[in-house]
């Protein structure tokens, strides 16, 4: 059965409606979940599908997602294109291929891999290793595979046990890891939250290594916050447990959001490749990469950090080729779209927009922090991404979660929800600025939280049930 399950799946009709003015033919079934017994007209199906789809929230006020919700028509148009080219068919679409290929170098270059660095004629001196994914979920479980099969050889060489590794990271990891943790029988060593620690630090990552730790996970741009995660401070205190103990433990850098925003606006700041620790990088090109969903991009330090052994050939394709990934076939459109952008915005193009949406980002935040209730966990200085929470929700009578459903009225959707382990009685509300929200759309919004706080701050109530009955705690959004 489908996992995610509507909450009214019982009392639903069996089929759907569809208008019987634009019906061309008389009696028509449409049934919502079985195969029909015939088939219909390309217009009626389109029909009964967009008239489904309306109920969608409206993309460009979404700021719950990473996740990129316009690109130019040009865009579109070459996806389209590509929508029936097989990513894994390297031999029968070669180019594809090669644009896969030079993505990987131009992150490689972009993220400082060593050797990626353009020589005096321009071209890399080395080629990136690392491939493109259905997004960063994929790609992170590819850089803690690499981990793992790396520690594990380490250990055999030394006639050690390889039975209980663990992957040291903060609780507020993306799922994936912990998925990963799950997948590969990994013991996730997480670091709790803590009132003014709102991710992982050098000191406390170093604290839960030892001798069985495949490596430790640096998030840039957290899921909860949008902060960066201090990837430099890590390495110092992971240099000082080498020295102390001999252990040698490698950072994989989750830069899903951070790998496509900290080289444009934070282009001094040491979090790549130029840590020496780092083995591995991240990023979702469908997040601020600006692409539609779904592409991932993973880049290794260099072909030692990639064990060999992970790394498969396949030959009924119409010739041998490497292949590392969790999927096989996958539209090769999104890889396009990526080069497209590449070649599109250029650096400075991806530094402005960056920097438009962190303008946004940093303004929103200021004036919600002089609004009254509300204090900030953080302002949009490392993503353009920030979070806040009310100073003291029993003395105001309302919660996050009244705020998030009522914002929900005007069409805005925008995640309330509790942080990980030792902070869960802190509820927060998280705004992700993208591309095309603008400083109008922001001021659009300011006036709206305005208007529900003094509503909500004139009727105070006990919260709410989510549905008639239910005793279900109120949560937020599933990020």
């Amino acid at each position: 059965m489908a996992l995610h399950r509507r909450v009214d799946e019982a009392e639903a009709d069996s089929e759907l409606d569809i208008n019987p003015v634009y019906v061309r033919e008389v009696h028509l079934h449409v049934p919502r979940n079985r195969l029909p017994e015939h088939g219909m007209l390309p217009d009626t199906a389109l029909q009964a599908v967009r008239d489904e789809l309306i109920l969608d929230g409206n993309a460009r006020l979404n700021l719950a997602t990473f996740v990129t919700t316009w690109m130019e028509p040009q865009a579109q148009q070459l996806m389209a294109d590509c929508f029936d080219k097989n990513m894994i068919d390297k031999d029968e679409y070669p180019q594809t291929a090669e644009l896969e290929r030079r993505c990987v170098n131009i992150l490689a270059e972009l993220w400082h891999a060593p050797g990626c660095e353009p020589g005096p004629d321009g071209t890399a001196l080395a080629t990136g290793v690392g491939c493109s994914t259905t997004g960063s979920s994929e790609a992170c479980m590819l850089g803690g595979m690499a981990l793992l099969w790396r520690w594990r050889a380490r250990r055999a060489a030394a006639g050690a046990d390889t039975t209980k590794p663990n992957l040291v990271m903060g609780s507020n990891v993306q799922v994936c890891w912990e998925k990963f943790c799950r997948y590969w029988q990994v013991e996730p060593r997480l670091v709790p939250m803590a009132a003014g620690r709102l991710h992982l630090t050098g000191a406390e990552a170093a604290a839960r290594c030892d001798e069985n730790t495949i490596g430790v996970v640096a998030v840039m741009g957290s899921t909860m916050d949008g902060s960066y995660e201090p990837v430099l401070e890590i390495n110092e205190e992971l240099d000082k447990l080498k020295a102390a103990k001999g252990l040698d433990i490698p950072i994989h850098v989750d830069g899903a959001s951070g790998g496509f925003v900290a080289p444009f606006l934070h282009p001094d700041l040491l979090w790549d490749f130029r840590v020496p620790r780092v083995a591995s990088i991240n990023s979702s090109g469908h997040k601020y990469g600006l692409v539609y969903p779904g592409v991932g991009w993973v880049v290794w330090r260099d072909a030692e950090a990639l064990p060999e052994d992970l790394i498969f050939k396949v030959n009924y394709l119409g010739g041998e080729m490497p292949t590392f990934a969790l999927n096989f076939s996958r539209p090769g459109s999104q890889v396009a779209a990526q080069y497209y952008n590449f070649l599109r915005l250029g650096f400075s193009g991806y530094q402005e927009i960056q920097q438009a949406c962190q303008d946004v980002a940093k303004y929103l935040s200021s004036e919600i922090a002089v609004m009254g209730p509300f204090e900030l966990l953080t302002d949009g200085s490392d993503l353009p991404v920030f979070a806040f929470k009310l100073r003291d929700p029993d003395a105001v009578g309302y919660t996050v979660f009244d705020l998030s459903e009522r914002l929900r009225q005007r069409g805005w959707l925008v995640p309330a929800y509790t942080f990980p382990e030792d902070l869960q009685d802190t509820a927060v509300i998280r705004i992700v600025v993208r591309n095309g929200l603008s400083r109008d759309l922001a001021e659009v919004l300011l006036n709206d939280l305005k208007v529900q706080v003094q509503v909500l701050d004139a009727h105070p109530h006990p919260p709410a049930p989510l549905m008639p009955g239910s005793t279900r705690e109120r949560g937020g959004f599933a990020h």
